[in-house]
């Protein structure tokens, strides 16, 4: 199996940068596709990044577009997600999620997930 393990989450000010990580072990990652997904409380899960095997193609949410940027390290097997000028409404658990196929925003296609890491965005 692959395992998936966040890191990097805290509380911040709004306008304030974080940098999470997801780190793969277990099976080799190969030409697994990798997303990162967020849930506040009393909402749905919702998609925010993905990136494709190459890593040359990526997807975001419309509201994290220009703020957010997901990019991965294939010597680690890790896939980083950089969080620019944070809002209150950024405020979630982050998932990091992993599939063979690239499956955009649609969370019931991924194969393995982390265990999440909050993100606290203060006004």
């Amino acid at each position: 199996q692959v395992q998936l393990v966040e890191s990097g989450g805290g509380l911040v000010q709004a306008g304030a940068s974080l940098t999470l990580s997801c780190a793969a072990s277990g099976r080799t990652f190969g030409r697994y596709a990798m997303a990162w997904f967020r849930q506040a409380p009393g909402k749905e899960r919702e998609f925010v990044a993905g990136i494709r095997w190459s890593g040359g193609n990526t997807d975001y949410a419309d509201s994290v577009k220009g703020r957010f940027t997901i990019s991965r390290d294939y010597a680690k097997n890790t896939v980083i997600l950089q969080m620019n000028s944070l809002k209150p409404e950024d405020t979630a658990v982050y998932y990091c999620a992993a599939a063979p196929n690239y499956s955009g925003s649609y969370s019931s296609l991924y194969n393995y997930w982390g265990q999440g890491t909050q993100v606290t965005v203060s006004s």
